[in-house]
């Protein structure tokens, strides 16, 4: 069998028969793939720390005709973010973004985009960034490269201006004014708009807070966020509710 290797975000491994792993890593150029880390739970073995989740690592494997799972031989390290997943809050952020690119991309399917937006976002995160800004910049950014993100400046129905906001439509698939709301659940402030505007043109910022938005508006804008993830998931991903608790 020849071996491969690809640059990898190790998104989750787990305990697997006496002495393995079955580790899920996310590919620059493979997208998702899944292996068995064979050896990897035994005392001083070859892997370390390499494989625990959220490390940028060089992957070396086989694979095998008509295997779902590849064998990992090694891991080389090129960045580590373990410092920065010793914050719970932060740890649990970084386990939910794992889950949004697990849940949405088959396997093998390659995400360049959604990589290097995870890549940016970590980074941005160990320099110091705002957690929950760079939680919605993520959110936001893995919305639109999925084609999901609405156009929140017009009425998804009579496309006049929303200035001060909308409602979220029953589809999830843009903001209705007063006038052509059904109902008024979801409701999503001029924040909002505000905030898309800036994510849309600038890269995740390491700085503390850049001043856009209040904490109280960042939970606004989450929610609207979230609730488009939510319903195209058609479930909401198990770490959201870890994050809310």
């Amino acid at each position: 069998m020849p071996r491969d290797q690809t640059e990898a975000v190790v998104l989750r491994s787990a305990a697997f028969a006496d002495q393995d792993k079955i580790v899920t890593f996310f590919s620059r150029d493979k997208g998702l793939v899944r292996g068995v880390a064979k050896g990897a739970r035994k005392f001083g073995n070859r892997f370390g720390s390499l494989l625990e989740p959220l490390t940028f690592v060089t992957v070396f494997y086989y694979e095998k005709e008509r295997r779902d799972l590849v064998t990992v031989s090694g891991c080389d390290l090129i960045e580590s973010f373990f410092e920065t997943q010793k914050d719970p809050a932060a740890a649990a952020t970084l386990a939910y973004f794992a889950e949004l690119i697990e849940e949405f991309f088959p396997a093998r399917s390659r995400e360049d985009l959604v990589f290097r937006l995870l890549l940016a976002t970590l980074r941005a995160l160990k320099a110091g960034g705002n957690r929950a800004l760079l939680a919605r910049y993520f959110e936001a950014w893995f919305l639109r490269i999925n084609g999901l993100l609405p156009d929140v400046r017009k009425c998804r129905r009579c496309r006049r201006p929303l200035d001060g906001g909308g409602f979220l439509s029953g589809k999830k698939d843009g903001l209705l004014c007063t006038d052509c709301a059904d109902y008024r659940k979801d409701a999503a402030g001029p924040e909002l708009g505000r905030f898309l505007d800036w994510a849309l043109k600038n890269p995740p910022p390491a700085a503390e807070n850049p001043a856009l938005c209040s904490q109280d508006e960042l939970r606004a804008v989450g929610r609207v966020l979230q609730g488009i993830i939510t319903f195209h998931l058609e479930r909401e991903p198990k770490t959201l509710r870890c994050l809310r608790e």
